[in-house]
C-alpha cells in the first residue's frame, strides 16, 4: 500500500509541475480574416471569403470587401476555418486520474441527486482541457454521472481561469439514467457477456415518477431536491434521459411527455429498433458512440457508424459525442466517420457544430458563423474531420485568441529538437 501511495503522489507531483496556459485577455481591436475557406457550419461553405470579429463577436461574413476590413488583418490563405466543436455529455473538468479517488468529481453517493451541480465542481485547470482545444473542441456540456438522477450539467468555454469564468450556461439540463429491465454482464465462469435480470427495475422506475410528480405539485423552496427537479417545469431546465434499450426509451419518453416536458435522448444503438417512434415523438437524439462494437453478435459491423445519419435521415435532431474525456478529443473523427455512411461531410459537421447548439439551447451565440454570433472559431490547415488533415493554426474563444500550446506540444518542440527534425 505504501509503494500504491508513493507512486499516486509523484504522478501527482509530475502533473502539478505543468501548468496549463494562462487564459486570454478579451478582444480588444477589431479583427479581419481573408482568403479563407469558411465552414459556417450551418451546411454551407464559402470560399475565398471574408470575416470580421470586433468585441468577440462576427460583424461581417462573406465574400472579400476591402472597405469592410477593420483592425489587424489576417491572410489565411486558404486555410479552413470551423466554428469551435462542442463536446456534449462529458466528464470534462470533474475527473483528472481516474484511478485515483480524490481527483474523480463526477459521482456522487445515492440513487436520486437533482440538486447535484457539475458546474461548481468543474475544474479549469484540468490537463485533459489543452489536447480537446488543439483538436478543435471550444465549447463542453459538462455532465454528473451516476445513481437514477444524477444532477444538473452545465456549458463551459474551455479558456478560463475558474469555473466561474467559464460558465456559457448553468444548470442546462437534468440527467435521468432510467434504467433498463435486463443488463448485460459478464460471466467468469464461461467468459462471456450474459443478459441478466434487474428485479429492482421496477422499484427504480418508480422511485424516478416519484421524484417527478412531486416536484410537479411541491411548492417547498427549502427541499433542494425538489426544487432542482421542479425548474423542469417552468422551462428554466431541460431533462435529459440516458437509456440504453429500446424498451427504455419508450417508456421513458412516453413518461416525460405525459408530463408535458419533451425531453432529450442520449443513446446509442438501442435507437434503431425504435426509430420511427423518436421520429414521431420529435425527440431529439445526442449519440454516444460512433468508433464502437456492435451491439449484438449478429450486428452489422459497421451499426455505430450509421446510427447518426439514419436518424438525420428520419428528420430527427442528432448530435453525437465521444464517451468519458479522456480521448474525446477524437471527436470530429467520429463526425468523419458518420460522413462515409451516406451523408455528405457539412452535415457531418453540424453533428458536433450547430446541432449539438440547439439542442442545448446556445445556438444563438454558438455552432454556427455568422453575423452578430460569438467569434468562436479555430483555423486548421486542412480537413479538420480527417485525422490526416485536421492541423489547427489558431483558435479563438469570443474573439480571444487562445494558447494552443499543452503538455504534448512542448514535448513535441522538445525532443524536436534533440533529433533535429524539420517541422
Amino acid at each position: 500500500m505504501r509503494i500504491f501511495i508513493v507512486i499516486a503522489l509523484t504522478f501527482i507531483l509530475c502533473q502539478a509541475q505543468a501548468i496549463r496556459p494562462q487564459p486570454a485577455t478579451a478582444q480588444n481591436e477589431p479583427q479581419t480574416f481573408i482568403n479563407a475557406t469558411i465552414h459556417t457550419g450551418d451546411g454551407e461553405v464559402l470560399n475565398h471569403a471574408m470575416m470580421v470579429t470586433e468585441a468577440g463577436r462576427i460583424t461581417y461574413l462573406g465574400e472579400y470587401n476591402s472597405a469592410r476590413q477593420q483592425g489587424q488583418v489576417t491572410d489565411v490563405n486558404q486555410q479552413h476555418l470551423y466554428p469551435g466543436f462542442i463536446l456534449s455529455n462529458t466528464n470534462l473538468g470533474l475527473t483528472e486520474v481516474d484511478a485515483i479517488n480524490a481527483s474523480v468529481d463526477f459521482k456522487e453517493t445515492g440513487q436520486l441527486n437533482p440538486n447535484v451541480r457539475s458546474a461548481v465542481a468543474y475544474n479549469a485547470d484540468s490537463m485533459r482541457i489543452p489536447p480537446m482545444r488543439f483538436n478543435g473542441i471550444l465549447l463542453a456540456q459538462v455532465v454528473p454521472v451516476g445513481g437514477l438522477v444524477s444532477g444538473s450539467s452545465s456549458i463551459m468555454q474551455l479558456d478560463a481561469w475558474n469555473w466561474d469564468d467559464a460558465l456559457v450556461k448553468s444548470d442546462d439540463g437534468l440527467h435521468v439514467n432510467w434504467p433498463s429491465q435486463w443488463t448485460k454482464k459478464f460471466d467468469f465462469s464461461t467468459f462471456s457477456m450474459k443478459l441478466e435480470q434487474d428485479k429492482n427495475h421496477q422499484d427504480k422506475v418508480t422511485q424516478i415518477k416519484t421524484l417527478f410528480n412531486d416536484a410537479r405539485v411541491a411548492n417547498d423552496a427549502n427541499n433542494l431536491k425538489l426544487s432542482a427537479v421542479a425548474s423542469v417545469f417552468n422551462d428554466d431546465k431541460q431533462v435529459f434521459i440516458h437509456a440504453n434499450t429500446p424498451k427504455a426509451i419508450i417508456e421513458s419518453i412516453e413518461f416525460f411527455q405525459s408530463l408535458k416536458i419533451d425531453p432529450i435522448l442520449v443513446t446509442d444503438s438501442a435507437a434503431l429498433p425504435v426509430l420511427e417512434f423518436i421520429a414521431a415523438a420529435k425527440i431529439p437524439v445526442i449519440v454516444t458512440s460512433v468508433h464502437d462494437l456492435p451491439e449484438r453478435s449478429d450486428s452489422p459491423l459497421e451499426e455505430p457508424y450509421v446510427i447518426a445519419a439514419k436518424l438525420i435521415k428520419a428528420g430527427v435532431l442528432t448530435a453525437i459525442t465521444y464517451p468519458g474525456s479522456m480521448s474525446s478529443r477524437n471527436l470530429a473523427f467520429t463526425a468523419g466517420t458518420v460522413a462515409t455512411q451516406g451523408i455528405d461531410k457539412n452535415t457531418a459537421l453540424q453533428l458536433i457544430t450547430l446541432n449539438p447548439a440547439k439542442i442545448l439551447n446556445i445556438d444563438t451565440d454558438y455552432g454556427s458563423l455568422a453575423v452578430n454570433k460569438s467569434a468562436t472559431f479555430f483555423i486548421s490547415s486542412g480537413d479538420a474531420l480527417d485525422m490526416s488533415g485536421q492541423k489547427l493554426q489558431a483558435a479563438y474563444i469570443d474573439g480571444r485568441q487562445i494558447d494552443l500550446a499543452g503538455k504534448q506540444q512542448k514535448l513535441y518542440k522538445r525532443y524536436q529538437q534533440k533529433y533535429q527534425l524539420a517541422e
